[in-house]
């Protein structure tokens, strides 16, 4: 009888679409704010540069200088596209780290600016993207104090990349950070998540969802100082953006060492980024956010600045979506719809690179 058997399949030019934790160089993926990302920052720079500042790998470093209490932050935008619905790699640069500064709990002061500059770009692309960052700086009431330029050779760049630094001051009685996370915390989200994520996505592969989605970028001090007029002793902020609502909950509960659980229900998750998640096979949870946080507030704080925030233009839409737990520490749990549970884990990549 004839060999009816499937021909054996030659393996040799197949990718996996995920990254592989043993990685002997580096991949998109240690750029995303997941499992690899921080398996680069422990095991390769924390230890090269050291220090006790480091190890706490918050969104900024607390520090004392001079006997006063300082926020310093750095950050840099690889964006593509440059411009998109609702903002441009400029006022990205700005609100992302004043929004670093602003999870310490401090007011940002004055920010650095470096432009990386691709030989060949249009003058008047970088002209629009200074304007848009002094214009996102002036709203946020920052100053740009001091900055550098670079160019490099054609086909060695992406048009712009751009590099910001900042410094706030942090007010007496604020301690913002994850390992004062306790059982009983409140977990709040100021907002829709996935909105950054799903607007770049849009734009750049030419999606269309049937309304225009336009990033959330912006700054959040002002939202933050909100926050802390109701009380000082909130636990800890984190805006969820690189690997999105999943991978700062982690990252939180990783340091606190409690266990979160969510209402999966309670996560604000607009109907166009539902939507457009569901086509594509994407978890909203893991989409970069670029305009929203996420807060643990004392349950004895938690009405009155849940009601602070919606009270706010930038925390209308804040909700109640879980709590931190003496159960399961270190790990993430979503109750969800039909009476499940699943776990909420940390990203190994990226869904969605090049997004901020």
């Amino acid at each position: 009888m004839p060999d009816t058997s499937p021909p054996a399949l030659d393996l040799s030019g197949w990718t996996c679409p995920a990254p592989l934790r043993d990685q002997p160089r580096i991949v998109m993926g240690h750029g995303g704010g997941g499992a690899l990302s921080a398996e680069l920052v422990q095991q390769i720079f924390a230890p090269a540069f050291g220090g006790e500042l480091l190890a706490q790998l918050g969104d900024s470093a607390a520090l004392t200088l001079g006997g006063v209490r300082l926020a310093f932050s750095t950050d840099s935008y690889v964006v593509r596209p440059l411009f998109f619905p609702g903002g441009s790699i400029g006022d990205l640069a700005v609100n992302g780290t004043v929004n670093d500064l602003a999870m310490s709990g401090a007011r940002a002061a004055y920010l650095s600016c470096g432009f990386i500059l691709e030989e060949g770009i249009d003058m008047p692309v970088v002209a629009r993207v200074a304007e848009a960052m002094g214009a996102a700086a002036r709203t946020a009431r920052v100053e740009i104090a001091t900055g550098d330029t670079k160019v490099v050779e054609t086909g060695h760049g992406d048009g712009i990349y751009l590099n910001t630094a900042g410094i706030g001051l942090i007010p007496a009685g604020v301690d913002l950070r994850p390992q004062r996370v306790v059982p009983g915390d409140v977990v709040i989200v100021s907002g829709d998540i996935g909105v950054h994520g799903v607007a770049i996505m849009s734009v750049r592969e030419g999606l269309e969802f049937g309304v225009e989605l336009e990033s959330d970028s912006a700054a959040l001090g002002g939202l933050v100082e909100t926050m802390l007029a109701v009380t000082p002793d909130l636990h800890a902020l984190r805006d969820p953006t690189r690997g999105g609502l999943a991978a700062a909950l982690n990252e939180i509960a990783t340091a606190s060492g409690t266990g979160i659980a969510l209402q999966e229900r309670a996560v604000p998750v607009p109907p166009t980024v539902a939507n457009a998640c569901a086509v594509l096979g994407l978890d909203p949870m893991y989409v970069a956010n670029e305009g929203k946080l996420v807060a643990f507030v004392p349950r004895e704080h938690a009405d009155a600045v849940l009601d602070a925030m919606r009270a706010h233009p930038l925390g209308a839409g804040a909700a109640v979506i879980g709590e931190a737990v003496e159960a399961h520490p270190g790990m993430v749990v979503a109750h969800t719809s039909l009476g499940g549970t699943r776990v909420v884990d940390l990203p190994v990549g990226e869904q969605l690179p090049r997004i901020c």
